[in-house]
């Protein structure tokens, strides 16, 4: 399974003006980061970046001038994503920007089932909150500390390590680190390259012994005598 953890920059919050500056993403295959990132700076055109986002991300009028506009990327960017599921951090905002440019060109949109929230995510599996990005950091213990300012290619790499501890944990992220040969059984070039990656991650040598005492045995074997052979827990056995 292919995903893509991606973000945007914009010149503002309002897609039917305002324009993407900035996209990033990073290849994810079974959930194992591949090593393949996209990372584009975009010409907007006439849009200016408004004062107001250009404190959130600091990216310049002046710098996104000599950038190709989106109409000159569109194709590098949907070959980047291909068939794979799109996956951002409030994805509403990513995706009402992306249709919005490619509408303007004249392409379909990306359907919503092809789209995948981690903010709703996050609300779902936290809903006591905070859940924006750099509270999901915090709360997993990933080091934001040289985000001082937005960035698409940035955000994308601290969301992909809180995509993964929220759905499974670090023993998903020891593919953080793979490249060469490594990386490219995580991007399951062969079946049986991938199934090893997975295998050597996700089970153990031996299994774990009980670590359930003599005593504690004892006490529970006790415990369900006494509520008789209708008790459920007679229908599992003693715990040795």
């Amino acid at each position: 399974m292919r995903e893509i953890i991606f973000d945007t920059e914009t010149t503002g919050l309002d897609n039917r003006t305002d324009r993407i500056i900035e996209i990033g993403g990073i290849e994810l295959f079974n959930h194992f980061p591949t090593g393949n990132t996209i990372h584009i700076f975009i010409n907007p055109g006439d849009q200016k970046v408004h004062p107001d986002a250009l404190a959130v991300h600091g990216i310049t009028d002046e710098f996104l001038k000599d950038k190709q506009p989106f109409a000159e990327v569109a194709e590098q960017i949907l070959a980047f994503f291909g068939d794979a599921k799109w996956i951002a951090h409030n994805a509403t905002f990513d995706m009402g920007f992306i249709n919005a440019e490619l509408a303007r060109l004249g392409l379909p949109p990306i359907l919503p089932e092809r789209v995948l929230d981690t903010l709703s995510m996050a609300r779902r599996k936290h809903p006591m909150g905070p859940n924006s990005l750099d509270a999901l950091c915090r709360r997993y213990g990933i080091d934001n500390s040289h985000r001082t300012k937005h960035g698409a290619l940035l955000d994308s790499e601290l969301l992909a390590e809180v995509y993964i501890e929220m759905i499974g944990g670090r023993q998903a992220a020891l593919g953080l680190g793979m490249s060469g040969q490594s990386g490219q059984a995580a991007r399951g070039e062969t079946a049986s390259d991938d199934d090893a990656v997975i295998s050597a991650v996700l089970q153990r040598p031996r299994p774990l012994g009980s670590r359930l005492s003599q005593a504690e045995a004892q006490a529970h074997e006790a415990l369900v005598a006494k509520l008789g052979e209708k008790g459920i827990w007679a229908k599992y056995g003693s715990p040795n």
